[in-house]
């Protein structure tokens, strides 16, 4: 293994502890070079993500759709990071106009479902939340927390 490759595993595992500190130093000690790589950009996109860095985020978002374009995560995560703008519309459109993969993804509908609950279609954000649920039983759990959804509470019970 060498030494570029430890640091990336060493900032992949302080992530996995929620140590993005951590895993910034290890990102700052790797090559120029590795700095491009997709895998070093997914662990500094996720510790923007964690640090609220929205704006910083989303750039590298566009960065890794233009990369990987048939990949769902970049815009995902693109779309996350517009709602977190206030930009909701153009998450929905950024998330619409994604890889057919994405559909593929529980967390498509998910977000999509909140992110219609904030732009206050109602009807559709509980179609697709229920498409969610169904595909993966465990957001659920993790609907009923979520702010976005606070206007649908009632209705998430009976779904």
């Amino acid at each position: 293994m060498t030494e570029t490759e430890r640091r990336i595993l060493a900032a992949q595992g302080y992530v996995e502890l929620s140590l993005y500190a951590e895993a910034r130093v290890e990102l700052t000690k790797l090559p120029e070079e590795a700095g491009g790589r997709v895998d070093v950009l997914e662990i500094l996109l996720l510790c923007l993500m964690a640090e609220s860095q929205w704006a910083e985020a989303l750039a590298l978002t566009m960065r890794l759709c233009e990369l990987e374009p048939e990949e769902p995560g970049g815009f995902i995560h693109a779309a996350f990071c517009l709602h977190e703008l206030g930009r909701t519309n153009e998450a929905v459109d950024m998330l619409s106009r994604g890889p057919t993969a994405l559909r593929s993804k529980p967390v498509f509908y998910y977000n999509m479902g909140c992110y219609y609950a904030r732009l206050g279609d109602l009807e559709r954000a509980l179609k697709l939340l229920r498409q969610s649920f169904e595909m993966d039983g465990s957001l659920r759990a993790v609907a009923r927390k979520d702010p976005d959804l606070d206007g649908l509470r009632p209705a998430l019970q009976r779904l």
